[in-house]
């Protein structure tokens, strides 16, 4: 049986002819490529990819097949999926069902057998572009159309595309088991770790701006008991939870397009509660302190990423993932001290408020499966949380 095609087409009028596999549909999105050589669960399962479909630049995808752990959110969330090569078996021993079959299941297509390399430097070159996908014959004109017609990611929300509808309490599930395990073996290796595993629970109300649930599952394994919040929770509403601490999470789209966010942060910063952001989280902390957000030309998307930290001048590698970033110039220095720069284009990767206890970076420091270089940074925000108590009582 002959395989069906697929078309990608970029609004430049480039055209891709590939076998189609996951959903028969038509997508229209923002086409960004990720480096990562491992994780395409947690990448596709991602909220921060919503408007978005991923170019894996790994030459194939599929192998390890699709397990009941590794999701960092219910569903497939990306529109899409370009790779070189799709894998036609699985072999893992955690493996329940394979890559095209769950993509169907959830409506998501994808293209393969197109030379990803290409592409890539396309995208590098020339910046993240619109794109349409067609794995059921809608033609190459029609979806050149769609491409230029689509407006886009800036200014839009997204996060209400993927926020929690009400808010819920942490339980943790079949993936926190390697969590636990792994931040129970860091502090038994740890000589003067601040974090107090399992004992003396903190109360951290996190909001759901599209948050991956591998930060749930740290937050919980290094002692906090999690509540939950939509994106569109009020501060008034956040403080009357009597939080020890308050988590800003990872989410899709332009922070340009969350002014309710950015308010309820502000008052949030104003209230001297302890605050940690990470990724859009962070970009929204930057934009209550009154800075700006630019997007970058093809984002930063991968597990491979080099960050600095100013201070002790150590280097991680991390996983990111995002388009947007603060523009360090547009804060104010004698408020705000910039803690971490991305090595790879000196874009703002850290910040830390100099008079209050709030702190976020760009990159993720939960990633699964990995790198794993920047766990220790979700012992600041706890130290801040006990001290606050030990001065409160």
């Amino acid at each position: 049986m002959d395989k069906k095609l697929a078309t990608l087409v970029l609004e430049d009028g480039s055209i891709y002819i590939g076998a189609a596999f996951g959903a028969e549909t038509d997508a229209v999105f923002e086409l960004v490529f990720n480096t990562s050589m491992t994780g395409y669960q947690e990448i596709i399962t991602d909220p921060s990819y919503r408007g978005q479909a991923v170019l894996f630049t790994v030459s194939h995808i599929g192998n390890v097949g699709i397990n009941l752990e590794d999701d960092e959110s219910q569903k497939p969330q990306v529109a899409g999926v370009v790779v070189r090569a799709l894998s036609p078996l699985i072999s893992n021993w955690r493996a329940s069902l394979d890559l095209a079959a769950w993509m169907a299941q959830h409506g998501v297509p994808g293209i393969s057998g197109v030379d990803t390399r290409a592409l890539t430097r396309k995208l590098r070159d020339g910046g993240t572009m619109k794109a349409a996908l067609s794995t059921k014959g809608t033609p190459a004109d029609a979806l050149l159309q769609m491409a230029r017609e689509w407006p886009g990611l800036d200014g839009r929300d997204m996060v209400m595309e993927v926020t929690c509808d009400e808010a819920y309490h942490w339980q943790d599930d079949d993936g926190s088991k390697w969590v636990r395990e792994n931040a129970e073996l860091r502090m038994q290796n740890a000589e003067n770790s601040s974090f107090s595993i399992l004992h003396s629970a903190l109360n951290v109300v996190a909001y759901d701006f599209g948050i991956k649930e591998n930060i749930l599952r740290h937050l919980s394994a290094y002692g906090a008991n999690v509540t939950v919040v939509p994106a569109n929770t009020s501060a008034e509403k956040v403080l009357a939870l009597k939080p020890d601490g308050v988590f800003l999470s990872n989410g899709p789209g332009d922070p340009a397009g969350l002014p309710y966010a950015s308010e309820a942060v502000r008052q949030l910063i104003e209230s001297n509660t302890p605050i940690f952001g990470i990724c859009l989280g962070h970009q929204l902390i930057g934009r209550a302190l009154g800075g700006e957000t630019a997007r970058l030309k093809f984002g930063h998307h991968g597990g491979n990423h080099p960050v600095q930290d100013l201070r002790t001048k150590q280097v991680y590698v991390t996983a990111q993932n995002h388009n947007y970033t603060v523009v360090p110039e547009t804060l104010n220095p004698d408020e705000v001290e910039v803690t971490h720069l991305s090595l790879n284009d000196g874009s703002l990767e850290g910040i830390r408020l100099k008079h209050r206890p709030v702190y976020s970076v760009q990159f993720h420091p939960e990633a699964a499966p990995g790198p794993h270089d920047a766990h220790e940074i979700f012992e600041p925000f706890f130290e801040a949380m006990r001290e606050r108590i030990a001065n409160r009582d």
